[in-house]
């Protein structure tokens, strides 16, 4: 029984972590990488579809993405879907290739992105704290209809306590090299 709910809060916390991942991966650190389109959403025949289905993003350079839409008449709603999408980008093109340069990130801009880093993970510890006392409260409802002893339910409380430890040490770690890449100039 005990087993269970751990493996089913460890469950709820790496998805946490995950979350967590994609939070991070759409604030932008000033350097190109295709996972900050990830968001993005193109109308491909009256349906949203994520922009990595209909078309291929690469990194040119270091400041310069490039998106080859798969179909040529798929160019002017891939550049639309950017525009809206609200990442701060424009998008130009020239043909059939569209490319998208970042924007050099100012000191203020810098601040407020890791601000947004901080808050994102703080997220993250609260929904790893979550799943902590949902597992400690099914661990205590065992131990009020004595499906389980005192010892066991503190062995499992405190396995439950190092696995949340374990997880926000994760969160502290992703913060640290988010904020490490967005500091960096």
């Amino acid at each position: 029984m005990i087993n269970e709910i751990k493996k089913e809060s460890e469950l709820r916390m790496k998805k946490s972590i995950e979350a967590l991942g994609v939070a991070f991966n759409k604030i932008r650190t000033g350097r190109a990488h295709p996972s900050i389109l990830d968001s993005v959403m193109v109308s491909y025949y009256g349906v949203d579809t994520p922009l990595k289905q209909v078309a291929n993003v690469n990194v040119e350079d270091g400041r310069t993405l490039s998106i080859t839409p798969w179909e040529r008449s798929m160019t002017p709603a891939i550049e639309k879907a950017i525009m809206v999408a609200d990442l701060g980008l424009n998008p130009s093109t020239t043909g059939e290739v569209i490319r998208v340069p970042m924007p050099a990130l100012t000191e203020e801009t810098r601040r407020d992105m890791v601000k947004l880093a901080r808050a994102e993970a703080e997220n993250g510890r609260v929904s790893i704290r979550a799943a902590r006392r949902d597992a400690n409260s099914d661990i205590k409802e065992l131990l009020k209809e004595k499906m389980v002893t005192e010892d066991e339910e503190r062995r499992g409380m405190d396995d439950i306590q190092k696995l949340t430890d374990k997880y926000i040490a994760e969160v502290d770690k992703a913060l640290a090299e988010k904020e490490a890449a967005l500091l960096a100039v």
